[in-house]
């Protein structure tokens, strides 16, 4: 689901292609990685993740296949740094047909996993942190009986809500970060039960 409104910054996947290269973790590392740090090399980014520069280039090349990432100027001939082209993403459409919904599903599992996985690290490190940051993260969980249209409204107005930060502190843009911001994930899942 994105929440950027600028057409350059956000981008509709209605391609199962596209939708499946983007399914990898190292390629998911490294599109996070380039948004919240900006343009880096190949090099930079695989000393960042652990990974070898082969490993990182090899990814890279196949995000730029798929318009994820571009080459960005670099402060010399030899340097060669990546960015992001999109800094997020939506594949709604491409829900509507069987290869896309199925690519969809294996990206949005991926992205569910990581969000665990990111909770769990998260809470080894909770307990010591400033109150502000520990009482305010987490999970919380409601359960409710909606009809559809009041849980597409609820949706908007939580997307609307983060809009104001997602529109004033584009992700990539480390000038828009006032002193004392961390990087903080909003994972939204919604599940429907199917009607008996």
């Amino acid at each position: 689901m994105s929440l950027e409104k600028d057409p350059r910054r956000a981008r509709l996947l209605d391609d199962p292609l596209a939708i499946r290269a983007m399914a990898h973790p190292v390629r998911l590392d490294l599109l996070s990685l380039l948004g919240r740090e900006g343009p880096m090399t190949a090099a930079d980014a695989a000393r960042r993740l652990g990974i070898s520069q082969a490993l990182a280039s090899h990814h890279l090349r196949q995000l730029a296949k798929y318009d994820f990432v571009e080459p960005a100027p670099g402060k010399d001939n030899r340097e060669r740094p990546w960015r992001q082209v999109s800094t997020s993403q939506s594949w709604e459409e491409a829900m509507k047909t069987p290869d896309g919904a199925a690519a969809a599903e294996v990206l949005e599992q991926l992205m569910a996993e990581r969000a665990l996985d990111s909770l769990a690290r998260w809470q080894q490190h909770r307990p010591d942190a400033d109150p502000v940051w520990r009482d305010n993260s987490g999970i919380g969980q409601t359960g409710i009986y909606l009809t559809g249209d009041e849980l597409a409204e609820i949706v908007g107005q939580i997307n609307d809500l983060l809009q104001r930060w997602v529109d004033e502190r584009p992700i990539d843009d480390r000038s828009t970060r006032p002193p004392g911001s961390r990087y903080v994930s909003f994972t939204q899942i919604v599940t429907v039960t199917p009607e008996e």
